[in-house]
């Protein structure tokens, strides 16, 4: 016996209609790449993206053809997103920061027929254009005044190419599973993969992520997306600010701590998410210029772990309450979010920092376990590492094309190559990816708890760790910083500053000092390019040993 309720699809294009019909005169807020501060409403998003589908339908894409954003975040984006899903077409968003050939890569493997993309990208497309073999039109995101000569095939100013549509557009219908957009990894080995998203994969996420245990969104928020949307959805918000009728403040492309802070001062925004390496920005143009936080309550922090350093900055120091999340491109992205549960609510100071370090837990759709090398499941003791493996609506089934092959295990669950461990109360910490890990006499040594130890030194501005061949132990740490701009820190300073931290045999053999640490595309540490720059570097106590 089936249930008698009616089937409504959960269809994200459902989402800018509810926006429109609850909150029609709520701002959408963008720092234009033009320049200027540009305000319009959800009400005028919805029948602007009306107009994109019509344009798009107009030049012959349809259901599950694939169109290519190259954009940051900005009513426009905003607006091709909900015009590309309401079609029934899948938005897929490149991420700029990739190598062009990369991006000439994950173009042709989508099969992308159109490209929208920022002033910003126009001279990238250029040169990769004669590569781009499916792309039929270039639309440009601006205006006519703005538009450029290019050398571009077919391009188009998007406001004159929405300009021939009416907005007189019904929003296709279709199943729920249906492709909604795609995101690639960001390849840190072999070819980056496709991650495909389903409208009820979307819809899910973004209802999840607003419950209060996650990142409590409501209409009363004016929320700031930093995180880019060609980073997994934009961590939802994209989505779920919308669904929830906020305030919505889109940075555009100046993420340095003097813009942002501009904008969260200006748009007096509540609620904002990024990456550690923009708070580490924002927070230094704070500390250069005396200026505060009054109107800021919450900052989701994700996409690497969060120094215990930064948490405390922010709610110590400027009064911002700190939620901690976790996820991937393949889980939507959440997976996890530190919120308090009542078995810690007494906690403060140092105590409730021990759990705000922590990944948090899984929300409802998420399923977590660790394992063993052997797929064994582990015990939640919060002491025992073992491989995180999660199964969801939000979680990949399979890779674009079949890239990658087999990716579930016998159970259905996902192995998101991280080394993680999850205590009696379900909080997970992440204490290296698999790959990253250092093995030293047997034993594992977390290179992330030690890189969040080491930016809480006042002469560090960001470190890296990574293992070192050594002719007894196997490998041992080696603490690769950045110093602070202005400062001369030195290597048995920094070594004391972990002294009765951590474990003595975690310890630090040597200290390297340099310019800058590489990134990949997502911000994340570029272990993989560290451990070349520094595969013949031999530690101090190695020729000791031998």
């Amino acid at each position: 016996m089936l249930g008698l309720m009616q089937d409504w699809p959960l269809l994200c294009h459902r989402i800018i209609d509810y926006a429109a019909e609850q909150y029609g005169a709520r701002e959408v807020v963008s720092r234009s790449i033009e320049g200027p501060i540009h305000r319009t409403t959800y009400t005028e998003v919805q029948a602007r993206s009306r107009r994109v589908a019509q344009a798009l339908e107009r030049d012959g894409i349809g259901l599950g053809d694939r169109v290519g954003t190259l954009a940051w975040n900005t009513w426009r984006h905003l607006e091709a997103w909900y015009g590309i899903t309401g079609l029934g077409a899948i938005y897929h968003t490149v991420n700029p920061r990739l190598f062009p050939e990369q991006i000439a890569y994950i173009v042709n493997h989508a099969e992308d027929r159109v490209m929208l993309t920022d002033l910003t990208f126009v001279p990238i497309l250029e040169k990769l254009a004669g590569d781009l073999k499916t792309i039929e039109r270039y639309v440009i995101l601006t205006d006519a005044a703005h538009m450029p000569e290019t050398s571009l095939p077919n391009a188009i100013a998007y406001e004159d190419w929405i300009a021939d549509s009416d907005g007189d557009f019904a929003w296709r219908s279709f199943d729920e599973n249906t492709a909604a957009g795609m995101c690639y990894t960001s390849g840190t080995t072999g070819n980056p993969k496709g991650v495909v998203y389903s409208h009820r994969s979307n819809v899910l996420h973004s209802m999840m992520v607003t419950a209060p245990n996650v990142l409590d969104l409501a209409s009363t928020d004016t929320i700031m997306p930093v995180v880019p949307m060609f980073h997994a959805n934009s961590w939802s918000l994209a989505f779920s600010a919308p669904m929830n009728g906020a305030k919505l403040v889109m940075p555009g492309a100046k993420m340095d701590g003097a813009s942002i802070f501009e904008l969260l001062d200006s748009e007096r925004i509540n609620f904002t998410a990024a990456v550690p390496t923009v708070w580490l920005m924002l927070l230094h143009h704070l500390e250069e210029t005396g200026k505060t936080l009054p109107h800021l309550d919450r900052v989701a922090i994700g996409g690497s772990a969060c120094p215990r350093s930064m948490i405390d900055a922010f709610q110590t120091k400027y009064g911002v309450e700190v939620v901690h999340a976790w996820g991937m491109t393949e889980m939507n992205p959440i997976g996890s979010a530190a919120g308090i549960k009542p078995a810690y609510a007494h906690l403060e100071g140092s105590d409730k920092l021990d759990i705000q370090e922590t990944q948090g837990y899984a929300p409802f759709t998420v399923e977590m376990k660790i394992t063993d090398d052997e797929g064994t499941p582990l015990p939640w003791d919060g002491k025992t590492f073992g491989r995180l493996k999660v199964r969801g609506p939000g979680v990949s089934r399979t890779y674009f094309k079949g890239e990658g092959g087999e990716i579930l295990d016998d159970h259905g669950y996902f192995d998101t190559g991280d080394v993680a461990t999850i205590d009696p109360n379900g909080y997970m910490k992440i204490t290296d990816r698999s790959k990253d890990v250092i093995k030293s006499g047997g034993e594992w040594i977390s290179t992330i708890e030690l890189e969040n130890l080491a930016v809480g030194h006042p002469d560090i501005a960001e470190a890296a760790v990574i293992g070192v061949a050594h002719p007894k132990w196997d490998e041992r740490p080696l603490l690769i910083v950045v110093p602070k701009p202005g400062s001369d820190p030195r290597a048995d300073d920094i070594l004391s500053f972990f002294e009765g931290k951590i474990a003595k045999w975690w310890m630090p053999d040597d200290v390297a000092f340099v310019d800058e640490i590489p990134h990949t595309a997502t911000g994340k540490i570029q272990k993989m390019a560290l451990r070349d720059q520094f595969k013949d570097y031999r530690l101090p106590a190695a020729d000791v040993a031998e």
